[in-house]
């Protein structure tokens, strides 16, 4: 697959005073210009308070990770001997934050917390962006570096079904926290949870068992371009699985199953405020169907009527389709029309849009049909209520509910 990290990485790049956590300063060169995600591990939510990011990786016990690989990284003395170190280390962090999720023991910090592994990433991923090697390295192997560790922490290395006759297998995923600015730094997103949940969980159900992986997705178009989707969903498909389920955060109050992906992105901006607007792209390497819209083919009625709660569950069968490509939308529940250009999926014409759209382009660019996919939004997690606090209990309680909700959607599938 071509890697394309480099060009995309230099979109969301800036200056900033210093890094989250001390560095060698012989190994790091704590000048170099990081994206904007990167540089938020320095915010925090109170003037002179600690930073949120680093605070949150010490809760769930991350940090003495951050540290051995800062101290590590700067072993490496060969360039293949770096990049079985960061996808080593990528899926150590995975696995880590897989483990912690699904604890049976009591923790400090609360097991459904997703934001823990979110900084940890970040805060590797800065370190492999300042470090200074002892060998020459160019700004592509760097970048294929960064890009080789990013997805390993996010569960692509990690992503074999077991070999189980007669058990369902299903893929999915979930997303980083994303909106993180100001004291909305410390959000936290319920389909990320939901996926360290799952990943690897057997299931006992009345239909049999069912086993799951998971990954999680990062909220940038970048990542998106580089083929993550394709990536994690592509492998799937080679394991012969019976479902996708992409899941993102979506409106208050509700779980959505989406009725229709469209391929469009709104320009919204992403985690390293970086917009982008128009059909969405190929993935390099991958079987492109150009279908405008996508539909579902989750069971959604057996879903709904399985009585899972405490949320309500729905069909969204809205959509929009331009008229004049760019200045008029024709937005309806029925069907879309045959030679139009997608505007509007159901879940909008974001990040959480185009994962359904990505995921099953591959499916059906595959000829996948008898595998089952779609999309699940999940209900809005709050906030803490106190604004200079990381946590608190209703905040903790709502995201156990979404995310085990949601686990038990998924099993129905």
């Amino acid at each position: 697959m071509k890697i394309i990290a480099g060009l995309v990485i230099a979109a969301g790049l800036a200056v900033v005073p210093g890094v989250a956590h001390a560095q060698d300063t012989s190994c790091y060169d704590t000048n170099v210009p990081l994206t904007v995600e990167q540089q938020r591990l320095d915010d925090t939510l109170v003037p002179g308070g600690p930073a949120v990011g680093p605070a949150l990786v010490k809760l769930a016990g991350f940090d003495g990770r951050v540290s051995e690989f800062t101290s590590k990284l700067c072993r490496q003395v060969v360039l293949k001997q770096a990049q079985q170190f960061a996808e080593r280390e990528g899926n150590a962090l995975w696995k880590a934050a897989v483990a912690r999720a699904q604890s049976t023991k009591p923790l400090a910090h609360d097991a459904y917390d997703d934001r823990p592994l979110y900084w940890a990433r970040l805060q590797l991923s800065t370190a492999l962006r300042q470090w200074k090697p002892r060998f020459a390295l160019s700004v592509h192997d760097r970048a294929a570096l960064i890009q080789q560790f990013d997805w390993a922490s996010r569960g692509l290395s990690d992503s074999a079904f077991p070999s189980k006759p007669g058990v369902r297998k299903i893929a999915v995923t979930g997303f980083d926290p994303f909106q993180l600015t100001g004291t909305n730094v410390r959000r936290a997103n319920p389909a990320g949870a939901a996926a360290l949940q799952l990943d690897g969980r057997e299931i006992t159900t009345p239909q049999g068992k069912v086993v799951l992986q998971a990954a999680v997705l990062p909220v940038l178009w970048g990542g998106f371009d580089e083929g993550i989707v394709e990536q994690f969903y592509g492998s799937a498909l080679q394991q012969k699985p019976d479902a996708f389920v992409t899941i993102s955060q979506g409106r208050p109050g509700k779980f959505d199953i989406e009725r229709w992906a469209a391929r469009w992105r709104g320009g919204s901006a992403d985690n390293n405020n970086v917009g982008s607007y128009g059909s969405v792209p190929d993935a390099g390497g991958w079987p492109q169907p150009s279908n405008e819209f996508i539909e579902t083919s989750l069971p959604f009625q057996k879903m709904i009527d399985a009585g899972t709660g405490p949320f309500p569950v729905v069909l969204n069968r809205s959509f929009c389709e331009w008229v004049i490509v760019g200045s008029q939308q024709d937005c309806r529940t029925d069907d879309p029309t045959p030679g139009r250009v997608a505007a509007l999926g159901g879940g909008g014409n974001y990040l959480s849009n185009e994962s359904m759209y990505r995921a099953n382009r591959v499916r059906i660019g595959y000829g996948a049909t008898n595998v089952l996919g779609g999309h699940l939004h999940t209900p809005v997690l709050g906030q803490p209520a106190d604004p200079a606090a990381l946590t608190d209990s209703a905040f903790e309680k709502q995201r156990r509910d979404i995310a085990d909700q949601v686990k038990a959607l998924v099993s129905v599938v």
